[in-house]
This record gives structure tokens, C-alpha cells and sequence, in this order.
């Protein structure tokens, strides 16, 4: 009972945290040496980088045809959109789910089903603010289309923000993989896109939280009408 309570509580930090931890560590050490009642500035910096670089996992729903929430975060659209240009799927519209990561959200983005990775695409832009729409088309991106088990395609993209400024991608062509898994990162507040295969509808709402690789975005199988929702 006591290691799973521990589990929760010392959550695991992400490897590419690390050289900012041990940054802010040294500039502690820095700081103390300079005048001792600065040392509280380094350490409260590193155990914000402790924090921003958590990587919890995740209790992934694995039932066929299921799609998970590619990142945490609150949905900030749900729309039709035509994909990036660069991944080639043409000029018909599909409907994208963005979900908007704060500075305080887990940053570890994951696969949203099983697949095969068929095309990577990075695209240099801005850095506005990600919860903008048209920071789905100017900011920096890194893009992904997979195709899935049954043969559908599915694109997701990972969009620099504000602040951000390093997207990390994982991903090799023809990789196979399984709906869930950790993928990447993105440093700083951001955004995930989301572009469902056409007559899908997305099962989440805007507004509504997500947990990355636990909240179902939609269901291939499942032939609902886009939901409607509200607060309560």
C-alpha cells in the first residue's frame, strides 16, 4: 500500500528535464555563494523544472479502435480543418481537436492509437500564443500521419508556443505503435492538434480536460454525432 502511495506522489521526471534541473541546481550553488538567502531562488526554479518535466504514466484504454487524448490539457477547439500542407492529405477538411497546454500541464505527448507512422514533417514559424487559431497554421510545428490498424488515417501535431521554444519528437518513419505510448515533448507551454480520419466525430467537447493517453478523443467504431455539452 505504501509503494503505491508513493507512486503517486514521487511522480518520474522526464529524461530532457534533467539539464534543466542540474541548471538550476548549479545556479543555486551560484546564488549561495554570492549572498547565502539567494539559494531559494535556484532551488525554487529546479523544483519548478521538477514539476513542468513530470512524466506520470498513464492507464491506457486498449479496446480496438479507440483514440486517446494525445496530451493533458483543455480542448480549445473542435472544428474541421484541412491538415498541414506538408503531410500530404490533400485539401478536404477533417475534424481537428486542439488541446492547450499550460505551463503547468504534464508535457509528455503520446501516440493516439495503434499504427504505423507513415510521414514526419517539421515547419518552422512563429511562437504566438498557442491557445490562438492561427497558431495551428504560423507557429512552429512538428507534424505526424499514421496510419492505423484498420487502415485509416490519423495526423497529430505537436505546436511551439508562447514560450516554447524546443519540440521533441521521437518518432522514425514506418515505426509501429501502440495507442498511448510517449512520443515526445514540448517545453513550456504549447499545443496538440489532433485530426480525426473523415466521418469520425470527436467524443470530447471545448472545454473539457484531458489526460494524455487516458481520455478517449473518439471512437473508430462508433458511429455518434459530434457531442454537445455545457457547464454545470
Amino acid at each position: 500500500m505504501e509503494k503505491d502511495l508513493l507512486k503517486y506522489v514521487l511522480v518520474p521526471v522526464n529524461r530532457a528535464g534533467w539539464p534543466f534541473i542540474a541548471g538550476a541546481l548549479l545556479l543555486a550553488v551560484i546564488l549561495a555563494l554570492v549572498w547565502p538567502p539567494l539559494v531559494w531562488l535556484g532551488l525554487l526554479l529546479a523544483a519548478f523544472c521538477t514539476y513542468f518535466f513530470r512524466d506520470p504514466d498513464r492507464f491506457v484504454p486498449v479496446r480496438p479502435g479507440l483514440v486517446v487524448s494525445p496530451a493533458d490539457g483543455l480542448v480549445s477547439a473542435v472544428e474541421p480543418a484541412v491538415p498541414p500542407a506538408e503531410l500530404g492529405m490533400g485539401d478536404v477538411s477533417l475534424m481537428r481537436v486542439s488541446i492547450f497546454l499550460s505551463v503547468f500541464d504534464v508535457h509528455v505527448n503520446r501516440v493516439p492509437t495503434d499504427g504505423t507512422i507513415t510521414e514526419l514533417a517539421y515547419h518552422e514559424g512563429a511562437f504566438l500564443n498557442a491557445a490562438m487559431d492561427k497558431a495551428s497554421d504560423l507557429n512552429e510545428r512538428q507534424s505526424v500521419r499514421m496510419t492505423t490498424s484498420d487502415g485509416r488515417e490519423i495526423a497529430f501535431v505537436q505546436i511551439a508556443g508562447l514560450i516554447a521554444r524546443r519540440i521533441i519528437c521521437n518518432l522514425t518513419h514506418g515505426q509501429s505503435v501502440r495507442g498511448g505510448e510517449r512520443f515526445g515533448l514540448i517545453r513550456f507551454g504549447s499545443r496538440t492538434d489532433i485530426y480525426l480520419p473523415d466521418g469520425v466525430a470527436p467524443m470530447v467537447i471545448v472545454g473539457q480536460r484531458m489526460i494524455g493517453g487516458e481520455t478517449i478523443i473518439a471512437d473508430l467504431t462508433s458511429s455518434e454525432e459530434i457531442r454537445a455539452g455545457e457547464i454545470r
